[in-house]
Order: structure tokens, then C-alpha cells, then sequence
């Protein structure tokens, strides 16, 4: 389905993982895509790849001049620019033992580099139904003692879309995020030892469809968020989580099953 046509797209952090996935899909519905990053052999590879309608340009978030260089190219290229995707994302983080440096350098990658790019892409955002997709996470919404800088980030990110959306609401720009659950990407590659089925297994505990999310699951909606078919989509969350952030600390279960798992004499078979 090409309903992307004549877009242009920027998207952030898309050499590997959800954000090559997120290019490879707005490409593969028309748009053009402007694929951005830090690491420049994988960023050039998927360019060459998908071939035209396709451009890595080397874009540190961190930086103001790559930021000013990338939009000026899209400026003297295209015009205009249609949507923004702030995926790029720092995983520095020791928990609340992070230190100072570390939390600096990590929410200047996941909070500030979002909200700096699209003060300064908002002059190419011109055209109808231009939009900004920020990649937010489950773990922006809930507590974990193993977390700090990247979910407190997501937290924040998903606190600019809302400001943001009403900010930018009389430029006619929309700003929603995306936030998947676990999702079957390098880092859970990594720590699965490369295995699904076990990703799955886990996922299945929490997850009510039963599984991880897959990431051209994550893809798919970020295309919708930017599609004329969401032009009053504007300030949410769009979750693709597989139902995880609907349902509370006892998988919806409810106490009589979780009574009944440390005391099996008093349950009933079913949970409520």
C-alpha cells in the first residue's frame, strides 16, 4: 500500500533496530525517507538498499550544527518537510545509581534532542497534515527499580508530545506518540541469547496476546500516525504493546487467583 506518496519523512536513530524498521516501512508505503544516525556504514547500507526515495545524511541529535546541516539539505532539496520521527534513543543507564554525566548525557539524546530538532524543523512543516512521531516505551508509564535515565526519558517524551500538540496545533502540526511493549528487537536479542521463543515464553506472563511485539508491528503504526487517515489524531499515545499497559501490577488476574497461588486450597479455578 503506497499511502505515503510524495512525503517527506525524517527519521532519527534508523541504522538498526525499531528505527530501520520504521524507515523500511514509510519507504515501502512511498514516502521518502530520510534516514539519520550516528552510524554512518550501516546508515549509507540501507540507503543504497532501498535506493531511491531513500538518503542517510549523518545526524547526531546531540549536535545543533548535524541537526542545522540535515534540515538545510532538506530545505534546499525538497522544500518542506512532512513529518518528523523522534526515535533515536540513549540506552545509558545504571538505574538510580546512574551518575550525574551519564543522566545528562542520556536525556540529551531521549528528551532534548527530540524537542531541539522540532523547534527546528517546524519551518519546514508547511504542508497539510505534517505531523511529529515520538517513540516512547511501556517503560515511560510504570516503575522499574532497574531503570532510570531511559525511563524517565520516555516518560518526559511523552510528556513533550502533549505539550507540544497543543503548542504546535495552530501550525496545523499533529504530535503523537508511539510507545511499544516488548518488542523483539537487538535488546531483547541480546538478552535471550538470540531466542525467541523463550522472548515469547516471558512475553506470554505479561503480555495478553500472548507473545513479544515483532517490529514491523511497531513500523506499521508509525506509518498510520503519519497517514492522512490519522489527521485527527493529535497530543495521544499510541500503544503497541500487545495490551501490557492496560492491564495492572496482577496481569489482571485479579486476588482470588493470586491468593489462591500462594494458598491453593482456596481457589476456584478461575481468576477474577
Amino acid at each position: 500500500m503506497r499511502d505515503l506518496d510524495e512525503k517527506v519523512v525524517l527519521v532519527t536513530g534508523a541504522t538498526r533496530s525499531i528505527g530501520e524498521y520504521i524507515a523500511r516501512g514509510l519507504h515501502a508505503r512511498g514516502a521518502y525517507v530520510v534516514v539519520t544516525g550516528i552510524e554512518d556504514d550501516l546508515g549509507e547500507a540501507i540507503a543504497t538498499e532501498l535506493g531511491a526515495r531513500a538518503v542517510y545524511r549523518r545526524m547526531d541529535i546531540t549536535s545543533d550544527a548535524e541537526i542545522d546541516g540535515c534540515l538545510d539539505e532538506i530545505r534546499e532539496v525538497h522544500g518542506h518537510l512532512d513529518a518528523v520521527v523522534n526515535n533515536a534513543c540513549s540506552y545509558l543507564d545504571n538505574g538510580i545509581s546512574t551518575r550525574r554525566e551519564d543522566w545528562l548525557a542520556a536525556l540529551n539524546v531521549n528528551v532534548v534532542g527530540a524537542a531541539v530538532l522540532v523547534d527546528k524543523a517546524v519551518p519546514l512543516m508547511t504542508r497539510p497534515n505534517s505531523v511529529v512521531v515520538n517513540i516512547g516505551s511501556v517503560a515511560g508509564k510504570f516503575g522499574n527499580g532497574f531503570r532510570g535515565p531511559y525511563s524517565v526519558g520516555k516518560a518526559g517524551l511523552m510528556h513533550y508530545t502533549r505539550l507540544a500538540a497543543v503548542a504546535l496545533g495552530n501550525r496545523g502540526i499533529r504530535v503523537v506518540t508511539v510507545s511499544p511493549g516488548w518488542t523483539w528487537s537487538p535488546p531483547m536479542e541480546a538478552m535471550t541469547d538470540n531466542n525467541r521463543d523463550l522472548a515469547d515464553k516471558a512475553g506470554a506472563e505479561v503480555v495478553p496476546l500472548g507473545r513479544v511485539g515483532r517490529m514491523p508491528e511497531v513500523a506499521n503504526v508509525v506509518a498510520f500516525a503519519i497517514s492522512d487517515d490519522a489527521s485527527w489524531v493529535n497530543g495521544c499515545d499510541l500503544p503497541v504493546d500487545g495490551g501490557f499497559s492496560m492491564i495492572g501490577p496482577d496481569r489482571g488476574l485479579g486476588p482470588r487467583y493470586w491468593t489462591a497461588h500462594y494458598a491453593p486450597e482456596f481457589s476456584t479455578g478461575e481468576p477474577s
